[in-house]
C-alpha cells in the first residue's frame, strides 16, 4: 500500500491570509489528508511559512522589528489561524529553518556540479530614489502580453506569463511608487533550466491524469520556451550564497521556498527523531504518492522550476505525482484586497462564525473548474440549506425524538423495511460517489454527494414518520429511530474531512471517541445496526445556526472595502 505525502503551497509570512488563500491550497489538502487518514492510510501532511524576500524585510521595517523576530511572530500568528481552521498538518515549518538553509545550499552545489548553474552579469532594475536594487516582484507595470496594469516584474498574475522587469510597460517601484528607475549591472547565479526542456516535457506529458488547468499552464511555459532563471538576489534576509563575490546576496525566495517542503519534513523528523525518517519520504521512496495543492499562479514554479531543481541535482529525490491546481476565489467579482480592506480574511472569518461554516461553504464552492466568487448571499444560502436545514435538522430531529420517546437511548431493532432498503440503495450510490470524488480530488462533487447522503436521511424520516406511528406501533417507530441513530454516525463520519469539529461533536454525542471512526464501507447493510440497543444518546445541541438577512447586510457593508463593485 502506498504512503501519501501531501504538501500545500507555503503561505507568505507578511500577508494577511484571506479565504481565497485558504481554499486555494491549505483547506483542500487538509480535507484530502483527513479522508486518507480515515481510510487508515499512512499520511504525512507538510506545510510551512515562506519567510524570505523583500516583502518580509519591508513588513518588518514597518513593524519596527528585526526581520527574524518579525517572521517568528508572524509564524506563530499563521500557525494559530491554521489551528483555528482545524488544518491538521503533521508539521508546519519555516523556510528560514536551519534545515532549509542546509538543503538549499546542497541543491545549489549539486546543480553547479552538474553544469546547471552559471554566473552571469546582468542588468537589474535599480531604484535611484531608494538607493537599492529592486527584486523583480517589486517592479510593477503593464503586462506586454495581456495589458494588465498591475503585473509584477517576475510574473503577471492575470495571464501567468513569466516576465522580466524590463518587459514591463511604464515600470515603477511598488515600494515607493517612484518611476526613477534605471538598469544597472549586477552578478547573479542562473539556473539553466532551458537545458532541461525535453526532460521536463516528457515528465509533464506522462501525467495525463493531471487537471487540465495544471497541464495547460505547464505546457504553455514549455511551448513558449523556458528561460534560464536567476536564483540569487541582492538582499540581506534569506539563505546566504557561499561564493566569492556574492557576500551580499541570498538565494531567490522562489528557489528556496519549494525546497522547504523537504526542509519542513526534516524539521518534523529532527523534532521527533525516534521512528521518523524524513529521507524515507523524499529519497527514492518507491511506495510514496506525492500530491501538491496550490493556486494557479504557483503552478509554473511547481511544474517547471522546482522539478528542474530536483531533476538537475542528479539525485533520486521524490518528484510530485499529482498536482491539484485551483483557480481564484474572488470577492463579489473582484480581488480580495488587504490595503483596501475588501473581502473576508481568515482572522475575520473565525471572529464571525466557527471554522466548520467556512470549511464547508468554501469546499462546496471551490474554484476548481473556473474562478469562483464569494458573496454573502451564496454563503448564507449554503449554510442555511445544507448545514442547518439538511444535516443539522436531521440530527436534531432524531435526537429529540429518541429523548422524548425512548429515554435518550437507542431503541430496539426490528425487521428491515422497504424504506430502509431504499435508504441503503441511496447510501451505496452517494457514499460510493463521495469516496470516488475524494480519491480523484474532485471536491465540489464530493460535497454534492455528502449533501445527498444527508438528504437521504431526511427523506427516510419523512417517509417513515415515526412521530406519527409511535402511538400505533411503538416498535416500528423505535426501529426507524434506531436506524436513524446509526445514520447520524454514518453522516458524521462522512463529514469529518469537511467539518471535523462538528463531526466529532456529533460522534461524541453517540459516545464514539476520537480515533475510533473509519471511512465509509462499500456496503452499508451492517452499518445501520452497529449502535447497541439501550446505549445512551446525548443531545449535541444546535449544530449550525442560520445566517440571517441582517447578518448578510451587516457583513456585506463591513467587508466591502474601498473598492466594492
Amino acid at each position: 500500500m502506498p504512503r501519501y505525502l501531501i504538501t500545500s503551497a507555503l503561505p507568505y509570512i507578511s500577508d494577511a491570509k484571506h479565504l481565497g488563500n485558504l481554499v486555494g491550497s491549505m483547506l483542500p489538502a487538509d480535507v484530502y489528508a483527513r479522508f486518507l487518514r480515515l481510510r487508515g492510510e499512512d499520511v504525512l501532511y507538510i506545510c510551512a511559512t515562506d519567510e524570505h524576500g523583500t516583502p518580509a524585510e519591508l513588513a518588518a521595517l514597518n513593524a519596527g522589528l528585526e526581520v527574524s523576530e518579525y517572521c517568528r511572530k508572524q509564524h506563530a500568528v499563521l500557525k494559530g489561524l491554521c489551528e483555528g481552521f482545524f488544518l491538521a498538518f503533521d508539521h508546519f515549518g519555516r523556510s528560514s529553518s536551519p534545515q532549509n538553509h542546509e538543503l538549499t545550499k546542497h541543491f545549489a552545489d549539486m546543480l553547479e556540479r552538474n553544469g546547471l548553474i552559471e554566473e552571469r552579469t546582468t542588468q537589474q532594475m535599480f531604484s535611484v530614489a531608494e538607493n537599492r536594487f529592486l527584486p523583480d516582484r517589486y517592479v510593477v507595470g503593464t503586462c506586454p502580453h495581456c495589458g494588465y496594469t498591475g503585473a509584477r516584474g517576475d510574473q503577471c498574475e492575470n495571464c501567468t506569463n513569466l516576465l522580466e522587469p524590463g518587459d514591463l510597460i511604464e515600470p515603477r517601484s511598488s515600494v515607493s511608487g517612484s518611476t526613477e528607475l534605471e538598469m544597472r549591472e549586477t552578478k547573479h547565479l542562473f539556473l539553466r533550466q532551458s537545458l532541461m526542456t525535453d526532460r521536463l516535457r516528457a515528465w509533464i506529458e506522462q501525467h495525463e491524469d493531471w487537471p487540465v488547468l495544471v497541464r495547460s499552464i505547464a505546457l504553455k511555459w514549455l511551448d513558449e520556451g523556458i528561460k534560464d532563471r536567476s536564483i540569487t538576489r541582492d538582499l540581506k534576509w534569506g539563505i546566504p550564497v557561499d561564493r566569492p563575490g556574492f557576500e551580499n546576496k541570498v538565494f531567490y525566495v522562489w528557489f528556496d521556498a519549494p525546497i522547504e517542503y523537504i526542509g519542513a519534513t526534516k524539521e518534523w523528523s529532527d523534532a521527533h527523531p525516534a521512528g521518523r525518517d524524513w529521507k524515507s519520504w523524499w529519497v527514492d521512496p518507491a511506495d510514496v504518492r506525492y500530491v501538491q495543492f496550490m493556486a494557479k499562479d504557483n503552478i509554473p514554479f511547481h511544474t517547471v522550476t522546482f522539478p528542474a531543481t530536483i531533476m538537475g541535482s542528479g539525485e533520486p529525490w521524490k518528484l510530485v505525482d499529482f498536482v491539484k491546481g485551483f483557480n481564484w476565489l474572488n470577492y463579489y467579482g473582484g480581488k480580495f484586497s488587504t490595503s483596501g480592506k475588501r473581502g473576508v480574511f481568515m482572522a475575520d472569518a473565525l471572529e464571525l462564525l466557527p471554522a466548520d461554516y467556512w470549511r464547508y461553504q468554501l469546499m462546496a464552492n471551490a474554484p476548481e473548474g473556473a474562478d469562483a466568487t464569494f458573496t454573502w448571499e451564496i454563503f448564507a444560502d449554503t449554510v442555511n440549506k445544507d448545514l442547518a436545514d439538511t444535516f443539522g435538522n436531521f440530527v436534531n430531529r432524531v435526537v429529540k425524538l429518541v429523548a422524548m420517546h425512548f429515554e435518550a437511548k437507542v431503541p430496539a431493532y426490528g425487521e428491515a423495511t422497504t424504506e430502509e432498503n431504499d435508504l441503503l440503495e441511496g447510501l451505496r450510490e452517494h457514499g460510493g460517489a463521495l469516496t470516488a470524488s475524494l480519491e480523484s480530488l474532485q471536491f465540489r462533487k464530493a460535497v454534492q454527494s455528502l449533501k445527498a447522503m444527508w438528504a437521504s436521511g431526511n427523506i427516510y424520516l419523512d417517509r417513515t414518520a415515526p412521530w406519527k406511528s409511535i402511538k400505533a406501533d411503538r416498535d416500528a417507530a423505535g426501529h426507524v429511530l434506531a436506524v436513524s441513530i446509526n445514520l447520524i454516525r454514518v453522516f458524521a463520519t462522512a463529514s469529518l474531512p469537511f467539518i471535523p469539529d462538528t463531526g466529532a461533536r456529533v460522534l461524541r454525542a453517540l459516545r464514539i471517541g476520537p480515533g475510533s471512526s473509519r471511512w465509509l464501507p462499500g456496503d452499508f447493510s451492517s452499518e445501520l445496526r452497529l449502535a447497541t440497543a439501550g446505549s445512551p444518546v446525548d443531545d449535541p445541541g444546535v449544530l449550525f445556526k442560520k445566517v440571517l438577512p441582517e447578518d448578510v447586510a451587516a457583513w456585506s457593508a463591513r467587508f466591502a472595502g474601498s473598492e466594492r463593485r
